[in-house]
C-alpha cells in the first residue's frame, strides 16, 4: 500500500530550524513527508537557503508569522515542528494544539518546571501526543542496550555518568539576544546553557538510562545537588556540576562544559554490578564486565532528525503507540536542570589565571579554556569530588535539594540575574 506523505509546516528558517528543513527535503525525496509551509519574521534573509532547500519547486508557501501560516495553512498540515527559542515553545506549542495539529517540539520543551506543567496539561486534550525532541531515544542499540539492562543481564544499576566538554567560540554566546541569558529581556526564563540546551540530548540519555520501570522509562530525583561556574562574561553558566540520587539509590553524575577549546568529546556511562557500559553517540559502545570480558556493540551511522521524523511520523499513522519522548517524559530533566540552579545559589566566575584563551587562526574565533578541566571533570564523576574540593572558587557548598524545592526555583534565577 503506498504511504501518504505526512503534511508538515515548520517555524522557523535560521538556527537549528534549518536542520530541519534539511531533514525534511529528505524525507521529501523519499515520499515521507511533504514541507507544505514555513515562516520567519525575517524571511527575506533566507533566500539563498531558500533556494538550497527547492522551496520553489516543492511548491512551499512562506510567510513572516507563524500565525498567518497557521490561519493559512493549518488545516492541511499534519504536523507542525517548532525548532525556536526555548521562550516561545509554550506559546506555539498551543497554537497548533489548539487547531488539532500534532507538534514536534525541539529538546528542551521548556526549561520553566510550571510551564511545562501547564504544557503537559494542554497535550493532554490534544488530537495526537506532542514528540519533544531529544534526538537519541530512538536510536535501536540505546533502546536494546537498555531492554538488556531492565532484564538484568548486567545486575542492578549503581550509577550514570555524564562527561561532555563542547567547545564554544566568544562568539557563540553573541549569536542573539538571549544565548546565555538567565532571563529574557520580558522576564521570561530562558536558562541557555550547555547543560539545559546545546548537551540537553544527553543529559536527558542519563536519565533514561536510569529508568526503572520499562523501556520508556527516566529515573525518577530523590536529591540534587550542583555547582555552577562560568569562564564567559555571560549571565549564566557555562561549566556544570551536577549530582542527583533516584529513588533506587542510582547516583547520576553529569559534568558538562562551553569552556574549553579543541575538538568537542562526550561519553555517557552506566555502572552496573557485574559491568560498565560505555556509549558514545555516533562512534561506539563498549561493555566492560567485571569478568575481564570486553563486548563491542555496533553503533550504525544515524541520522537524528531523519530517525525521529520516521519515528513520529509511525505513531500519526497509528503504526505504534507513542512518540519516543511525551512532554510527560521530559519532567525529570527539567526539575533536574531546575534544581541544578537551586542547588548552587550562585554562580562562581572563574578568576582569569584558572582560564586560558586559546585562538584558532584557521576559524579566527577565540575559545576561553578551563585550565585541567579534565581531570576534574573525571575525578567528579568517578569518585564525587567536587571542583570546590579543588580550591574552585565558591562562596558555600552545594546544597542538597530535592522536588519539594522546586518551588524556590524563580526566585533563585532571578536573584542570580540581578533581578
Amino acid at each position: 500500500m503506498t504511504k501518504t506523505p505526512i503534511r508538515a509546516g515548520v517555524i522557523g528558517m535560521g538556527g537549528y530550524a534549518g536542520a530541519h528543513h534539511h531533514a525534511l527535503l529528505q524525507l521529501e525525496e523519499k515520499s515521507e513527508a511533504r514541507l507544505v509551509c514555513t515562516c520567519d519574521p525575517q524571511a527575506k534573509a533566507f533566500a539563498v537557503e531558500q533556494e538550497l532547500w527547492k522551496f520553489s519547486r516543492r511548491g512551499v508557501r512562506v510567510f513572516d508569522d507563524y500565525r498567518r501560516m497557521l490561519e493559512a495553512c493549518g488545516r492541511e498540515l499534519d504536523l507542525l515542528v517548532v525548532p525556536t527559542p526555548i521562550p516561545l515553545h509554550a506559546e506555539m506549542h498551543r497554537a497548533g494544539v489548539e487547531l488539532g495539529i500534532p507538534v514536534y517540539l525541539e529538546k528542551p520543551p521548556t526549561l520553566d518546571y510550571l510551564e511545562l506543567e501547564e504544557m503537559i496539561a494542554r497535550d493532554q486534550g490534544a488530537r495526537k501526543a506532542t514528540l519533544v525532541g531529544f534526538n537519541f531515544i530512538v536510536e535501536q542499540p540505546r533502546r536494546a542496550l537498555k531492554a538488556r539492562i531492565l532484564k538484568g543481564e548486567f545486575g542492578a544499576v549503581q550509577e550514570a555518568h555524564l562527561i561532555a566538554s563542547w567547545s564554544r567560540p566568544r562568539s557563540y554566546f553573541e549569536r542573539n539576544a538571549w544565548a546565555g541569558r538567565l532571563l529574557g529581556a520580558d522576564g521570561r526564563t530562558v536558562l541557555d546553557s550547555c547543560f539545559g540546551n546545546a548537551m540537553a540530548h544527553f543529559v536527558h540519555n542519563i536519565l533514561f538510562w536510569a529508568g526503572p520501570d520499562e523501556l520508556a522509562s527516566w529515573a525518577q530525583l530523590e536529591r540534587v545537588q550542583a555547582e555552577l561556574y562560568r569562564a564567559h562574561a555571560i549571565e549564566g553558566a557555562d561549566t556544570f556540576f551536577v549530582e542527583a540520587r533516584t529513588p533506587e539509590g542510582v547516583t547520576l553524575r553529569f559534568a558538562l562544559s562551553h569552556a574549553c577549546a579543541g575538538a568537542s568529546t562526550h561519553s555517557e556511562t552506566v555502572v552496573c554490578e557485574l559491568a560498565d557500559i560505555r556509549y558514545v553517540t555516533g562512534q561506539c559502545a563498549k561493555i566492560r564486565w567485571r569478568d575481564g570480558r570486553l563486548e563491542r556493540v555496533s553503533l550504525p551511522p544515524l541520522d537524528p532528525l531523519v530517525e525521529n521524523y520516521l519515528d513520529y511520523g509511525r505513531y500519526l499513522r497509528g503504526e505504534s503507540l507513542r512518540p519516543a519522548t511525551l512532554l510527560s517524559d521530559s519532567r525529570p530533566f527539567v526539575a533536574l536542570n531546575d534544581l541544578a540552579y537551586v542547588s548552587s545559589g550562585e554562580i562562581a566566575t572563574l578568576p582569569l589565571e584558572q582560564v586560558a584563551a586559546v585562538r584558532n587562526e584557521q576559524e579566527q574565533q577565540e575559545y576561553l579554556s578551563i585550565k585541567d578541566l579534565a581531570p576534574v571533570q573525571d575525578e567528579f564523576v568517578t569518585r564525587g569530588r567536587w571542583p570546590s574540593a579543588r580550591d574552585w572558587p565558591r562562596a558555600h557548598p552545594a546544597a542538597v535539594v530535592t522536588i519539594a524545592d522546586l518551588p524556590h526555583f524563580h526566585s533563585t534565577v532571578r536573584a542570580l540575574a540581578g533581578r
